[in-house]
């Protein structure tokens, strides 16, 4: 495997980093689902956000606190 990686040109390992992070985004965003069936499209990007960023980064940026919403 390390071979195959070592073969690819950047735009190759771009495009497979590019396809690993959407595929775990998807993953996430499954998860999110099945835990908040209810949830408005907003509100799953918002839990998908604060997959990723801190709580009080959340709260300044977004106006969102995990901890109210039981994230």
């Amino acid at each position: 495997m390390l071979d195959g990686y070592r073969r690819m040109t950047a735009a190759q390992k771009l495009a497979r980093v590019d396809a690993l992070t959407r595929a775990s985004r998807q993953l996430a965003l499954a998860r999110i689902r099945a835990e908040h069936p209810a949830a408005s499209p907003h509100e799953l990007a918002l839990r998908l956000a604060a997959l990723r960023f801190d709580r009080s980064t959340m709260i300044r940026v977004f106006g969102w606190d995990s901890r109210e919403h039981g994230a």
